[in-house]
Formats: structure tokens, C-alpha cells, sequence
């Protein structure tokens, strides 16, 4: 009975260590998440996603608008990207029907990608 006791302290002292280690490895390295993080993984996944695909509706109605041409030119000369994701959500072309506000994440993407189309012409 004597060589139990002193046998179990360090074996569930071990046990204990060895939880905890395990526990540090698979939250740094092994790639376990709580679920609240992997909801804010998700969360940010699905925007990137929504604005991506409402870029194109932004430019759409940046090529239907008349006076195009010359708010390119304004957006063009403008050196600050905030003035710039400012201008195009002034302009309407990052609010979508049914909306009230523009989407700053999708005149942002927009301008970028306006910018990216004038320089390359």
C-alpha cells in the first residue's frame, strides 16, 4: 500500500502537467480555436466576401453614371485613401438599392479598384 502512495502523487502530477501542456501546444501551434474565435473568423470571412461581391454593382453604377468622367478625375487627384473611400461613397456609387447609407467597405474596394483601372490606362 506504501509503494501506491508514493507512485500515485507524481503520476497524477504528471497527468495534470501533462494536460496542461498538451492544452498550450494545441491552442499555439495545433490550430484549436475557442468558438467565440472561430465566430469572429467567420464573421470577418463572410464581409470580405459580401463586398467582394458587391464591388462589381459599385462599378456598375460608377459606368452608368453621367458625369463619370469627371469624377474620375476628382478621385484621381486625390492623394488620401480616406478622402478618396469619402468621395466615392459621396458620389452614390457605394449604396445599393433599398439602402439608406453607403457601405464604406465597398467604396473603399471600389475605389481601389478605380484607382488600380486609371493607372493602368
Amino acid at each position: 500500500m506504501q509503494g501506491q502512495r508514493t507512485w500515485l502523487k507524481p503520476g497524477v502530477w504528471g497527468a495534470v502537467i501533462g494536460s496542461i501542456l498538451t492544452m498550450i501546444v494545441g491552442f499555439s501551434w495545433g490550430g484549436w480555436t475557442t468558438s467565440s474565435t472561430a465566430h469572429q473568423v467567420a464573421i470577418k470571412q463572410a464581409d470580405a466576401a459580401v463586398t467582394a461581391a458587391l464591388v462589381p454593382v459599385c462599378l456598375a453604377g460608377q459606368k452608368a453614371d453621367v458625369a463619370r468622367a469627371k469624377k474620375l478625375g476628382e478621385l484621381t487627384a486625390i492623394t488620401s485613401s480616406y478622402d478618396q473611400t469619402e468621395f466615392v461613397m459621396k458620389t452614390g456609387w457605394a449604396t445599393f438599392p433599398g439602402q439608406a447609407d453607403p457601405n464604406r467597405a465597398v467604396a473603399e474596394a471600389c475605389a481601389s479598384t478605380l484607382l488600380k483601372t486609371a493607372a493602368a490606362k
